[in-house]
């Protein structure tokens, strides 16, 4: 059984050669970076099988676990969404290269040339859960915008990851690049998770990527420096002014159409004014598609099958059939219940009153705000970027779905004609 000190070995020694391998990284062409995207999109249709055979075993072990439907969702693959992975991959590469860019150029009096030029971090972390598609879509952002990327998928899905990792790292290691560019820490411990948020000395930018607890403890351990690609407890406000049936098809699509995922929503507030009409037909869609309702009582009174909420309910992210719904008086309650409870990934307001639309992007705190669409369009390739490392809730750096330029920095170059400073 490895020791403590072992573990931190190993995540130091994959650290270090993260590291090296990034050095490369930033002086690769962007020829020979869509390349290797293109020979790992080719390497996992061909492999497809092995990486099936893989999550498969996964797969039976959270379903003796008793682990919910909507995990095994996450935790799945099927040909399909292999097929998907690899299109997401040829996406990658056909985007335009950050790297390199001059952001903005200028002469200072003296005469010095100063230009502001992107660059990649250098290694990128990320922790994340019973998702495997992550770690292809972290890869290929990475290798596109030149950084190097550290692995740390959960226990769930650790045949699966294990078997992505070796596939993906092998197939950029065949066109050319370094194979540590791609990197994963396979050792299912806590301890090894925590080893990697500590890795400060190598780890540019760690990128947790789950539910509140995940989040919580990288932030409480982490010495790297975080980014929060956070939870996602989304709203859906039907304003007084909305078109209804608009709003049943809006609000079905955002709860049922992947309720597994962080942009599905989770909460449903009404206008007092359109309750009456709007809660029971839309509340029998979603039963219909098997789900729980749980509301106030206004909604109790409207919808017999509703269940109480409870004030921990208006803070869930529930991540299956589950919804809670609440009737308000306002915009500006609505407004007000989502700053307080949500976690700032995606709301939506159905309207035709534009001043009311006005009001609710403009005061709503919160990385994406729809008007009149589903909250489940926030994603990297649904917003053209190609794929995301994760939707960042918080405000330093990045905001929203995290793509290329989110996976860079900048650097200035200054240009003289032998100028001192007196």
């Amino acid at each position: 059984m490895a020791t403590a000190e072992d573990i931190k070995a190993e995540v130091m020694e994959i650290g270090r050669r993260a590291k090296a391998a990034s050095r490369i990284m930033a002086t690769m062409s962007t020829e020979k970076k869509n390349d290797a995207l293109t020979n790992m999109a080719e390497e996992l249709i061909a492999n497809s099988g092995r990486i099936l055979a893989a999550n498969e075993k996964d797969v039976e072990d959270a379903a003796v676990r008793g682990i919910s439907s909507s995990l095994i969702d996450r935790l799945m693959l099927n040909s399909t969404r292999i097929k998907e992975m690899a299109e997401g991959l040829d996406d990658v590469a056909v985007l335009t290269d950050p790297v390199g860019e001059i952001v903005k150029g200028w002469r200072v009096p003296n005469g010095l040339e100063i230009r502001m030029v992107r660059v990649p971090l250098g290694v990128v972390g990320t922790i994340y859960e019973a998702r495997p598609n992550v770690t292809v879509e972290a890869a290929a952002l990475c290798i596109k915008s030149g950084n190097a990327i550290i692995l740390r998928g959960g226990s769930m899905a650790r045949r699966s990851n294990i078997a992505l990792t070796e596939v993906i790292s092998d197939a950029i290691a065949d066109a050319g690049l370094p194979r540590d560019a791609i990197q994963a820490v396979t050792n299912p411990s806590r301890e090894a998770a925590t080893e990697l948020m500590r890795l400060d000395r190598y780890v540019d930018l760690l990128v947790p990527r789950g539910g509140p607890e995940l989040i919580h403890a990288v932030v409480s351990n982490a010495t790297a420096p975080v980014l929060w690609a956070g939870a996602g407890n989304c709203h859906v406000y039907v304003d007084a002014s909305a078109d209804l049936e608009m709003a049943r098809r809006i609000v079905v699509n955002a709860k049922c159409s992947r309720p597994s995922v962080c942009n599905a929503a989770e909460t449903l507030l009404v206008n007092g004014a359109v309750a009456d009409k709007f809660i029971p037909t839309v509340s029998e869609d979603l039963i219909a598609q098997g789900v729980t309702i749980i509301g106030d009582d206004k909604t109790q009174k409207l919808v017999p099958a509703a269940q109480p909420a409870t004030e921990k309910d208006w803070y869930t992210e529930y991540l299956e059939l589950k919804i809670a719904v609440k009737v308000v008086n306002s915009v500006q309650e609505a407004i007000g219940h989502i700053n307080k409870y949500g976690t700032m990934h995606s709301e939506a307001i159905i309207t035709r009153d534009l001043e009311a639309a006005k009001k609710f992007t403009e005061e709503v705190d919160a990385a994406a705000v729809y008007v009149n669409a589903s909250t489940r369009f926030t994603d990297g390739a649904q917003f053209g970027l190609g794929a995301e490392i994760g939707i960042s809730t918080q405000k330093l750096h990045a905001r929203g779905p995290m793509g290329l330029t989110a996976l860079t920095s900048t650097k200035y170059v200054i240009e003289g004609t032998g100028q001192i400073r007196s």
